[in-house]
């Protein structure tokens, strides 16, 4: 034995394995370091530290067997005619593990899937073969009413904790929640409505400080009880009641969990009952489709909730992601697009990863707000791929992979993801609405038009839905007859209704050339006037463009000027120039600033590209053409029309036929030219 450790310490095995150590735990902290700054995934770090344990024995066979002279690598030779050995060999020798590992490690990464493009989400994880559920509504059976969002709350757990199950089709939340309990509920039907072959229904009852859960599981096809169970715990342990009943649901429908699974089912979001109940209620307003005449301000009033949650629970992780993802979406819609807005979307953001860097929700914040604040496409990408493992059940995830891809004009791509969502959870309107914008930018009005009636009878007194639905009529046919019955029907209902949907109403009044309409429509904006795909236009250009319609050009330019003023303001307020640029171009061409209006209109598409956005890349590009328009510019203006007529684009048949943007052109032929291109077969010219 002594013979065996002197010739280690001979060979240098000792210091070389020093060495190895002191080096493996350096290199180990700087790439836990920076892998964080490229959004790297966890497991590349997990993957290293692996890599480099298994180093560590080669290192110390290689040290043994060979030495490092300044004549390169030699077999060690016998204790009599060996040298003493230098420095610069142990280093090398001590490194050579981390340099396996690293060639390891890089094979590992460009062979690993995660770095395919979830652009193809919808391929790569086909819903085929697995056993699909529903979670419906459970009956609220306290005394008090005020209980419903707790009952509410357990349903919900169930459902995100099923969803977590990759061999199971969970359906979503917001499909689930049209059948309300206490309501007669064919599950039959529910279950054909809703793709899902097995439904799960039960009952909610708190007294004090217990709660009472009742759960059966059905079989949908023969409306037959495959188990029931009933629960009676104490408050303090709900979450674990609702993950033990997730838990045997699993088992009964003899599909696999695996222990991250397990693990992820069985964690508490809070212990704090109060802040998860505002979380609740916040989840109920952030999930309503975004359309709606109140989606606004459903947003800043989960934020409020949001916002209470996390004070009353300063680690409730949840709480943070839907946090970020209610402020995104304040700045993507274009409510509030300042850099204060974007930034409480990563403060929440920032909170959530540093509670639980690695969670699915993570990835899926992470990526949201990579989309929504800086259209950081590929990025997003590599977060959904993450969020995906831990969330297969998550439609959100497939819908904003088709949303960038449509942006990318990956149209393709972007319908199969769209539809994987829809498959997920097959009664969400807002999802019906986005396949059928996508139909609309296309100009396939008639597929657009088909989804929209697949959505009405969902919502059948949802304003949005029925605007939306008739405006195609208009952009297909150059027949305002639908929408203008629309809005008649719905003012006449409700006089108030009107503030809802000023700009769809102002554009009809527009179309139809009738002032008193326009007036009114105007009458019911805020200051701030309205938004068109995140593109602000302030309640004085409307009026400006009233004022043009009635011929009072005193009127118009004194509206312009107002307009400019709050356009010129806000670009000093917001990070996102190029779409108020457009705007403020259209303003100096109506104000007859001709240069700085063809300045500005073109610096709107250089930042805005259709390469980089072609929705709003396609706007700008619009604005750009109404813009060489006004100042007179007509070749120009019809060069830019000729260019968006061949991409998709909202610019249509009805639009150009129609509203007074394009008066200027009317008489020109080669205008006539392009319109009569979008005609649709049976007004086309003969």
């Amino acid at each position: 034995m002594k013979t065996f450790l002197a010739e280690l310490k001979r060979r240098s095995v000792y210091r070389v394995a020093l060495a190895y150590v002191v080096v493996a735990s350096a290199a180990v902290q700087v790439v836990g370091t920076i892998l964080p700054a490229f959004h790297a995934p966890d497991w590349i770090l997990q993957l290293f530290v692996a890599l480099t344990a298994v180093g560590f024995p080669v290192a110390l066979i290689l040290s043994w067997v060979f030495e490092i002279e300044a004549g390169g690598l030699r077999k060690t030779v016998t204790p009599e005619t060996a040298r003493p050995t230098n420095h610069r060999r142990i280093a090398i020798l001590g490194i050579v593990g981390l340099l396996l590992a690293g060639i390891a490690l890089t094979g590992y990464w460009l062979w690993h899937p995660w770095r395919k493009s979830p652009a193809s989400l919808s391929e790569s994880d086909s819903l085929a073969g697995r056993k699909s559920i529903a979670v419906i509504p459970f009956t609220n059976l306290s005394d008090d009413k005020e209980n419903a969002y707790f009952t509410q709350g357990v349903q919900d757990e169930i459902l995100t904790d099923l969803a977590k199950v990759s061999s199971l089709k969970v359906i979503s939340r917001t499909s689930v929640m049209q059948y309300r309990a206490g309501a007669e509920r064919n599950l039959r039907e529910i279950g054909q409505a809703l793709g899902a072959t097995y439904i799960l229904e039960g009952t909610v009852q708190r007294e004090g400080q217990r709660v009472r859960v009742s759960a059966q599981l059905i079989d949908a096809r023969a409306d037959g009880h495959l188990w029931a169970e009933h629960y009676d715990r104490d408050i303090k342990d709900l979450f674990a009641l609702q993950s033990e009943l997730a838990e045997t649901i699993v088992t009964r429908l003899e599909s696999t969990l695996s222990p991250r699974e397990k693990a992820a089912i069985e964690a508490t979001p809070t212990a704090d009952l109060a802040a998860h109940d505002l979380y609740l209620r916040a989840n109920a307003l952030i999930s309503q489709p975004l359309f709606n005449a109140q989606g606004t301000e459903n947003l800043f009033r989960a934020v409020d909730f949001l916002d209470r949650a996390v004070r009353q629970d300063p680690n409730y992780f949840l709480a943070y992601c839907r946090l970020a993802s209610a402020h995104d979406q304040i700045y993507f819609n274009g409510t509030d697009q300042s850099a204060a807005r974007l930034q409480l979307a990563d403060s929440a953001l920032q909170s959530a990863q540093r509670l639980r860097p690695d969670a699915g929700e993570t990835h899926l914040a992470r990526a949201e707000h990579l989309y929504c604040g800086f259209l950081a496409y590929d990025d997003a990408r590599r977060e959904l791929g993450l969020a995906q493992v831990t969330l297969p059940n998550e439609p959100l995830i497939y819908a904003l992979a088709g949303f960038m891809d449509r942006r990318q004009s990956r149209w393709e791509n972007s319908m199969k993801n769209l539809t994987h969502a829809l498959e997920l959870d097959p009664r969400n309107t807002y999802f019906l609405q986005q396949i059928a914008v996508n139909y609309y930018l296309l100009h396939q009005y008639d597929e657009a038009a088909r989804y929209l009636d697949l959505a009405l009878p969902i919502l059948p007194n949802d304003a949005g839905l029925r605007l939306i639905r008739a405006e195609t009529e208009l952009a297909q046919r150059a027949d305002t007859r639908a929408l203008h019955l629309a809005i008649s029907t719905i003012i006449a209902a409700d006089p108030n209704a009107g503030a809802g949907f000023a700009d769809e109403w102002l554009f009809l009044a527009l179309c139809e050339r009738d002032p008193a309409a326009a007036r009114r429509a105007t009458g019911t904006l805020s200051a701030k006037g309205y938004t068109n795909e995140g593109i602000v236009f302030p309640r004085a250009w409307c009026e400006a463009l009233v004022a043009r319609l009635e011929g009072d050009d005193r009127a118009a330019r004194a509206a312009f000027t107002s307009a400019r003023e709050q356009v010129a303001r806000s670009l000093s307020e917001g990070p996102d120039h190029s779409k108020t640029l457009s705007v403020l171009a259209m303003i100096d061409a109506a104000l007859g600033r001709k240069a700085e209006a063809i300045s500005e209109g073109r610096q709107a598409v250089e930042q805005l590209p259709l390469s980089k956005d072609s929705i709003n890349g396609a706007l700008v590009a619009q604005y750009l053409a109404v813009t060489y328009a006004w100042v007179g510019e007509k070749d120009a203006a019809l060069e830019q029309l000729r260019t968006l007529v061949g991409v998709p684009s909202e610019l249509s048949y009805g639009q150009l036929r129609l509203h007074p943007f394009w008066d200027s052109l009317r008489a020109d032929p080669q205008f006539e030219k392009i319109v009569d291109s979008l005609a649709p077969p049976a007004t086309s010219p003969q």
